[in-house]
């Protein structure tokens, strides 16, 4: 069984950090949390996470002062982190570049957004960690056992349906026209017809939604389908 990448969070505004920790842990992974920079580089010093969602301005310790402190250490010099910060103008963001962030987030942030930013980094950094994975809100689509599971409950799903779902994770929020699914989901050397379309998104709603799910499928008027989660909608 894989082992689930373990995030630390590093963020003093506990209710904050709370949400986000929920939502990483719903989306497959272990975390933990520090509420200051002390705590955040004891934390690393026993133990480094495999990635690091840190915040800019913190007691003790700011998180431009923890990525110099990370970067001079050969341990922790290639330790993928994500900067979490409110200041987003362009010389901030420049600057967290500067000092060795893989990426950065301005707050406000969904939380969806910022896990996949994780996801996009580890495949980046620590490939072996995600292997065949694609997520999005407590959705998991395992490509190699060909599995899909919701909130931890497996979710049936036929051919035609799991293919369209890896078309929506692979970019979330993203409005695909009914043409671009069915050249992603059934080929350019198929026919078949819109409507084909429409039912299959149908039968996916039903299998995700079981159980009076919230429905993460957003319907565009004259332009096609998004998966966007509730928050966002």
């Amino acid at each position: 069984m894989q082992t689930k990448p373990h995030i630390l969070v590093a963020e003093d505004e506990r209710n904050q950090a709370e949400i986000l920790k929920y939502n990483l842990e719903e989306a497959g992974f272990s975390v933990t949390l520090a509420y200051n920079g002390g705590q955040a580089r004891d934390m690393i010093e026993e133990k480094a996470p495999d990635l690091l969602v840190l915040d800019w301005m913190m007691p003790e310790m700011s998180g431009i002062k923890i990525m110099r402190w990370l970067r001079a250490n050969k341990a922790t010099k290639t330790l993928p982190v994500i900067m979490l910060t409110a200041r987003g103008e362009e010389d901030d963001k420049l600057h967290s570049f500067e000092v060795g962030v893989d990426d950065y987030v301005v707050k406000p942030y969904l939380p969806s957004e910022l896990i996949a930013r994780i996801h996009a980094v580890l495949r980046r950094t620590r490939p072996e960690l995600e292997g065949e994975m694609l997520t999005y809100e407590n959705i998991i689509l395992d490509l190699e056992r060909k599995k899909v599971t919701r909130g931890g409950a497996p979710v049936k799903l036929g051919p035609t349906e799991f293919r369209l779902l890896r078309v929506f994770l692979s970019r979330p929020g993203k409005v695909y026209s009914r043409d671009e699914l069915l050249n992603l989901a059934w080929g350019q050397d198929v026919y078949v017809e819109d409507r084909t379309v429409d039912v299959a998104i149908r039968r996916l709603r039903t299998a995700l939604n079981a159980g009076n799910k919230p429905d993460l499928f957003r319907t565009v008027r004259s332009e096609g389908y998004a998966l966007e989660g509730p928050q966002s909608k």
